[in-house]
């Protein structure tokens, strides 16, 4: 027995010896330390040994095993060092040379104007609201008081799905929507993507985005829509900016009004930005016509409100002195990290 457990802790040192790889020496582990290597055979076989020699067999067997395990330690400790400085070799790193830097993103200057706009109006208590970009006809146009023969309705103009399906060329939809619901008062603003059929041009997309306010309460006067367009106007643009207001036509307010702003770049002294007029266009309003309160069942005897809409690249074409709205589309970092 003493012969047979040398001879096997001399095949293995010798395995172990001739391993130069560590996938060779867990090999050599579960050939002799394994549940079915060589010593576990060995003790299998104590039953056949004198009771008397088993606690000296039992010891040969021990030692053997310490001696094994230890040199495999030793191998695995050497062969991981070797293979560590041949990596360290080969993967030299040169601390003189400058650091990568990390292309770290940001938010797109469309979302940088939006969350501007929302925190202005949110801070004078309305509500984001947001609706479908697919939708129906009636809530486009007829319960906006748009009839059927209206422009607007034309194939040349709006993308028709089908005869009574579109893809939303505002989001004042979403104000029928919650007009509908009934919850009074209202006091919302409804961002989102919109589609209408156009070129692509420096001012000209088929899909932007729009920012359209509802405001529906006993009381509700022109003045109060004065009011929070003039707050707005000087939250967003600057508290020397002034406000003017052109009368004009659409067929769901009345009457209905274009917003102008003194120019933030001239103060209204006239400039390039401003054509020299001192005067710049942001947005449309008016007072909500009593017709579509009627179409979305509210009475106009007992409540008005007003209502505005504000094209969110406009405001981004403004705000950041963009001459090319093609470029909040084209995805060129060179344009995008400007902001």
């Amino acid at each position: 027995m003493k012969e047979k457990l040398q001879n096997i802790r001399e095949e293995a040192l010798r395995a172990l010896e001739a391993a130069d790889v560590p996938e060779k020496l867990n090999d050599v582990r579960v050939k002799f330390l394994g549940k079915k290597g060589e010593l576990t055979a060995v003790l299998k076989g104590m039953k056949d040994v004198a009771p008397q020699d088993r606690p000296k067999v039992g010891q040969m067997v021990n030692e053997t095993r310490a001696a094994i395990e230890s040199f495999l330690e030793d191998r695995r400790r050497e062969m991981e060092r070797v293979i560590r400085e041949e990596k360290m070799k080969k993967e030299v790193i040169d601390v003189t040379l400058p650091a990568k830097k990390n292309m770290v993103g940001h938010r797109h200057p469309n979302m940088i104007a939006l969350e501007e706009v929302e925190r202005i109006f949110v801070g004078m208590g309305y509500e984001v609201v947001e609706g479908p970009e697919v939708e129906y006809d009636l809530y486009n146009f007829e319960k906006l008081n748009i009839p059927a023969d209206h422009p607007a309705k034309d194939e040349q103009d709006t993308f028709y799905i089908n005869k009574e399906i579109v893809l939303r060329t505002q989001t004042s939809p979403v104000q029928a929507r919650v007009m509908e619901q009934g919850r009074l008062p209202i006091r919302m603003i409804a961002p989102g993507r919109v589609f209408r059929s156009d070129e692509v041009d420096a001012t000209h997309s088929p899909s932007f985005h729009q920012i359209e306010g509802l405001v529906i309460d006993r009381q509700i006067s022109f003045a109060d829509l004065k009011g929070t367009l003039e707050v707005f106007a000087k939250e967003l643009f600057g508290p020397e900016t002034k406000t003017k207001f052109r009368p004009h036509h659409f067929p769901f307010t009345e009457p209905s009004a274009e917003v102008d702003v003194s120019c933030f770049k001239c103060g209204g002294k006239g400039c390039r930005f401003c054509k020299g007029s001192g005067w710049i266009e942001i947005l449309g309003c008016g007072m909500v016509h009593p017709h579509v309160l009627e179409m979305c069942g509210i009475d106009p005897e007992e409540y008005t409100g007003f209502a505005f809409g504000v094209g969110l690249e406009r405001i981004a074409l403004l705000k950041y002195e963009i001459d090319d709205m093609r470029l909040l589309y084209e995805n060129d970092i060179r344009f995008l990290k400007q902001f």
